[in-house]
């Protein structure tokens, strides 16, 4: 029970001192406070230097085991295992990750706790309760107190405990930092990217031939893939979902967009067949208008005027790819897209 929850009658006439005999006004004595006992730290200079060194070493121990932690993150197989009595067959590498990090995170708590018990100052001093707001003066004392704490504590003076302790406290993180290699690889920029370099013919994906311009005639819908890429490849559908391209030759007059003449051949376009709505194939072509409709959503393009969006969800136009011909007189891509295929993608990144 605290002096706040006892009737005031039954208080103490003096807060700070000590009543010895309890009467019929004050039936709870103050009991004051035991005679201090001093550590032997704080008479034996010996006492304490020992005291140091143990500090020192538990910090010293915290820094070997996060090494160990670390070593045996990336030494120890992830398949081999170990026989621990009466646990049986365990994963060596999560015996070892536990062990060495647990061992430094002991070491670390036992040395602040050993360091504050044996060498931090040993001083008892009875405060009386106060309003939970702070005055100006308990602000102030409370400034000084920090000060003399950090006095008290030696830190400055007893700079082999300051060293060994910032150092365990710095290399513990880095266990952290190491554990972030099981989020898998570092991200690769795949999703910007396809087959599609400068130099990669078009190839019929019907026949299997590469394109030549009089193989593309005014009207005609054509799907082509970039060279080398066969359907036997184990990753062959996720390329040509990104890679697949369709081909149309329309009269360089009739085309609208500058841009889109300047990456043509004689009128021969390649764009996208990757719906930028939700990634479904686009395959309706329209010769009147040269408007490709997508069969899911319904998403239309004109490919006369850069293959913008006239009607539906999607929200791009379908990204172009900036075609030429060879010394052999073949179709081929200038370079790849400027732009991510297919889905909004993150409003293109």
């Amino acid at each position: 029970m605290s002096s706040q929850d006892i009737p005031e009658e039954n208080l103490p006439a003096e807060r700070g001192g000590a009543v010895d005999v309890a009467d019929e006004k004050h039936p709870f004595a103050d009991p004051g406070l035991p005679p201090h006992e001093h550590r032997i730290q704080d008479i034996d200079e010996r006492a304490a230097k020992r005291s140091e060194r143990t500090v020192a070493l538990l910090f010293t121990v915290s820094m070997l085991a996060t090494i160990g932690f670390i070593a045996s993150f990336v030494a120890i197989p992830i398949d081999k295992s170990v026989y621990i009595w009466p646990l049986g067959h365990i994963s060596a590498l999560n015996f070892a990750l536990g062990m060495t990090l647990g061992l430094a995170l002991f070491c670390i708590g036992a040395g602040a706790v050993h360091w504050a018990r044996t060498l931090m100052s040993d001083v008892e001093v009875a405060d009386e309760r106060h309003p939970i707001e702070a005055s100006p003066e308990v602000r102030a004392k409370v400034h000084a107190d920090f000060r003399q704490g950090a006095k008290e504590s030696a830190l400055g003076r007893r700079k082999l405990i300051r060293n060994t302790m910032l150092g365990a406290l710095t290399l513990v993180p880095l266990s952290g930092v190491v554990l972030l290699r099981d989020l898998g690889p570092l991200p690769e920029d795949k999703l910007r990217h396809t087959l599609w370099r400068r130099g990669k013919r078009l190839v019929n994906m019907n026949t299997n031939e590469p394109l030549r311009p009089s193989d593309v005639i005014v009207g005609s819908l054509t799907f082509v893939k970039p060279e080398g890429l066969e359907e036997h490849d184990h990753d062959f559908n996720t390329e040509i979902a990104k890679a697949a391209v369709m081909v149309v030759r329309i009269q360089p007059e009739d085309i609208k967009d500058q841009r889109e003449l300047e990456w043509s051949h004689e009128g021969i376009v390649a764009y996208s067949k990757i719906c930028t709505h939700v990634g479904c194939p686009v395959s309706l072509y329209e010769q009147q208008t040269h408007h490709v409709l997508c069969p899911c959503h319904q998403s239309t393009f004109d490919l006369s005027d850069g293959a913008r969006v006239i009607f539906g969800p999607a929200g791009h136009p379908l990204p172009q790819l900036r075609i030429g011909v060879n010394d052999e007189g073949y179709l081929e891509a200038l370079g790849d897209f400027e732009e991510p295929v297919g889905p909004a993608f993150w409003e293109r990144g």
